[in-house]
């Protein structure tokens, strides 16, 4: 996954590796952004999860001047929910894809791959989870918005999904995440959803719902 050559963080696990997490980053942020939380999360060494921070490329926002950043996708207007960059969502969804093939290739079933994201970051995460061609572990989307209804795939079978969001958020609307969650429910994800009082950012009572689905999640492995 080329990134302007820039490697992805990866964080290893104490013990044998037995799952993965791919965390993407938002808007003119990088993959050090997210990286305390591979702490923070405090999950048991004996999950074997490897972290997977990738950068995303650097690129012209249009909603921001122009001004190059690191950008999954292009923002045309205020309104972020109109007329999506949908090429470049493609093209985020397919470098995605080609780290979920190397974790494949070194022995972790899909299955045992789970997508994070947050904004732009948590759009691709539900963009690759939902378009894959195997059935991936889940995606933890926060503070974001499904960037095509129209085409979204039913669930062939329950994908489980943390949705969360913050009811003060200025940059994404609530209602947006409130409409993800509708869709994807509709289409047979198993949608658990969070609401809380904050902006267009992560709290502290987030990161632990966050921990204790992902003990759900991996717990067996």
């Amino acid at each position: 996954m080329n990134r302007d050559d820039t490697p992805a963080i990866i964080i290893e696990p104490q013990g044998p590796h037995r799952a993965s997490i791919i965390w993407l980053h938002g808007l003119g942020a990088d993959g050090h952004d997210f990286a305390p939380i591979t702490t923070e999360l405090q999950l048991p060494d004996a999950l074997g999860v490897r972290f997977i921070l990738p950068h995303a490329p650097h690129r012209p926002v249009t909603i921001n001047g122009g001004y190059v950043m690191r950008a999954w996708y292009d923002i045309a207007h205020t309104d972020i929910g109109r007329t999506p960059d949908l090429g470049g969502i493609e093209a985020s969804r397919q470098a995605v894809a080609e780290l979920i093939d190397r974790e494949v290739a070194a022995g972790i079933p899909p299955e045992h791959i789970i997508l994070a994201g947050f904004s732009q970051g948590g759009v691709i995460a539900i963009e690759t989870v939902t378009h894959h061609q195997d059935k991936l572990g889940g995606a933890i989307a926060l503070s974001c918005y499904l960037a095509r209804n129209v085409d979204l795939p039913a669930a062939t079978r329950p994908i489980p999904v943390f949705l969360a969001h913050g009811t003060e958020d200025t940059i994404v609307p609530h209602g947006l995440g409130l409409a993800a969650r509708d869709a994807l429910e509709k289409q047979g994800y198993a949608v658990e959803w969070h609401a809380y009082q904050m902006p267009h950012s992560v709290c502290q009572q987030e990161i632990m719902d966050i921990r204790r689905w992902l003990l759900a999640q991996l717990g067996e492995h």
